[in-house]
């Protein structure tokens, strides 16, 4: 395993992880009905959490993006004394 890299690391874990989740839904205690309505649920839960998650992150990019406009406007105006001076 010492030879192992990251991306096979990762491959064993989702493989693993499959594996898992395929045991759990053969041998859950709820009816099949009841499991595929759980599937479903976690599945639009996890779905609205992504997209909240998203959003999020294109809001803080989108600051950082204008702060860095500010700074280079800054910097640029900085220069211009500089160099008039």
């Amino acid at each position: 395993m010492r030879d192992c890299d990251g991306s096979t690391r990762m491959v064993y874990f989702l493989g693993g992880l499959g594996i898992g989740a395929i045991l759990a839904l053969l041998f859950a205690p709820q009816s099949g009905k009841q499991t595929r309505d759980l599937i479903v649920q976690k599945a639009e839960e996890g779905k609205d959490y992504v997209t909240t998650k998203g959003r999020d992150v294109v809001r803080q990019a989108g600051g950082m993006v204008e702060k860095g406009k500010e700074t280079l406007a800054d910097a640029l105006e900085s220069g211009k004394k500089a160099l008039q001076s």
